[in-house]
């Protein structure tokens, strides 16, 4: 065996002994698709050529190293051995490593004289292993057995070819090394390297694959969660668009049926009266059209619009309680403390939960008085609603209605509380408080 070909060794061992620091994960690595199945097919069968080719070379220009070669169907035999399981390289890695190796072995034994393809495909197989290896554990101990046979195998062919030098080999010689000894450790050396290569490049080929798992798992991940919140937020829309529908046309229709109602029994007896209850009727329907025109251009709008509660704020809750007037019921509004500025979003929030407080007292209270109160505290806002009708059914539970749920959503946005339930006295009671931040609390 040619000391420089045949065996591949020292300097492997001491990589593998880095690449088992590096303990994989559970995860295994998928088998080849069927395209790199095909590619390895077509490698395998033309590095089994090349190989060939370079076998006839070789004996062609007498190049036996390796003592008298056998006959020619088994150096063609034992080539095709080397390099042809290539072909199957990636979908069985262990059992070609194994089988490339051996075959490498008995061949030197053999004394056949191709080694230089041989060479390149038993590298290719041992990084095959550590590349595409499912079973890591396995995959790095058939590795270190392929190197330790190989050398085992260069220090027997060492001993067999050491008694066999001939006088005069050295003439040449002329450094400070024994040449024996030079030529020996030269030999380690190179194929330290070699196998040493094919160890570290296997499991980089390995690790990098884990990673671009690791990256295409993470990336779907961010997809699912972008789907999420996108759905998210488009359920947040419709909750919001739902509140607002809720609010707008509940009260209003609300108002316009307690008010053709009250048109309908006094129409004969007191037609003026009948006239403005219609005046009402039709000024509660133009104010809902408006609001809805609103929500829907808001809807339409493509940029980021922000919503202006035009007519909805605190500011206008004097034109909320006139509308309860109108509808019949006693209703009074009372502002207690220094007002002072709010966000729209909070004056809105405000204003909705008291419109909502109204509707619910016009079509479920059968109340006649309504106590609307504003209140401005040193550090929240409070909102105070109250009639005098019959309160909550027995039994019922509060928070279970649209409107209901809309008002703590409101309430919820802003940080703040809400009570709403049946007084002890008689009657019910809605109010809520916002916190204010202490830029807010400044006097108008």
């Amino acid at each position: 065996m040619d000391d420089a070909a045949s065996v591949r060794g020292l300097a492997g061992a001491c990589v593998i002994v880095a690449g088992m620091s590096v303990e994989p994960t559970a995860w295994r690595r998928p088998g080849p698709t069927g395209e790199q199945r095909r590619n390895d097919v077509f490698v395998g069968v033309a590095v089994a050529a090349v190989a060939q080719l370079n076998l006839v070379l070789t004996t062609s220009a007498g190049y036996f190293v390796l003592g008298a070669p056998p006959s020619r169907l088994e150096q063609v035999l034992w080539t095709l051995a080397v390099t042809l399981p290539l072909a199957v390289r990636r979908r069985w890695p262990a059992a070609v490593a194994i089988v490339i190796s051996a075959a490498f072995i008995v061949a030197q034994v053999r004394h056949s004289p191709e080694q230089q393809v041989s060479n390149g495909a038993l590298y290719v197989s041992i990084y095959t292993l550590g590349a595409w290896g499912r079973d890591r554990r396995w995959a790095r101990w058939v590795r270190i057995a392929i190197i330790v046979a190989m050398f085992a195998w260069l220090a027997i062919a060492i001993g067999i070819s050491a008694s066999d030098v001939p006088e005069g080999a050295f003439s040449n010689a002329a450094g400070p090394v024994e040449p024996l000894l030079a030529t020996i450790a030269n030999g380690v050396l190179l194929n330290a390297l070699f196998f040493g290569f094919a160890y570290l490049f296997g499991e980089t080929a390995w690790i990098s694959a884990r990673r671009r798992h690791q990256l295409e798992v993470q990336a779907q991940e961010l997809r699912r969660l972008a789907a999420e919140v996108s759905e998210q937020a488009v359920i947040g829309e419709r909750v919001r668009i739902a509140r607002e529908l809720h609010d707008v046309v509940a009260h209003h229709v609300s108002v316009m049926g307690v008010q053709a109602s009250a048109t309908r029994r006094v129409m004969d007896r007191d037609p003026a009266k009948a006239r403005t209850a219609l005046a009402a009727v039709e000024q509660s329907a133009r104010t809902a059209v408006d609001e809805l025109r609103r929500m829907l251009n808001l809807l339409r709008a493509t940029g980021d619009v922000e919503e202006r509660p035009s007519g909805s704020g605190v500011d206008r809750l004097d034109a909320l309680v006139a509308n309860a007037r109108d509808a019949g019921l006693t209703a009074t509004l009372g502002v207690y403390g220094e007002p002072v500025p709010l966000p729209e979003s909070l004056s809105q929030a405000a204003y909705r939960i008291v419109q909502e407080a109204v509707t619910n007292t016009l079509k479920h209270a059968n109340a006649s008085v309504i106590d609307v109160r504003v209140r401005y505290h040193a550090a929240e806002l409070e909102v105070d609603v109250t009639d005098d009708g019959h309160g909550a059914p027995p039994g019922a539970h509060a928070g279970v209605g649209l409107g209901l749920i809309g008002m703590r959503e409101r309430v919820a946005a802003h940080e703040g509380t809400l009570e709403a339930r049946s007084r002890s006295g008689g009657g019910y009671r809605v109010r809520a408080r916002f916190p204010l931040a202490q830029t807010e609390a400044v006097p108008a």
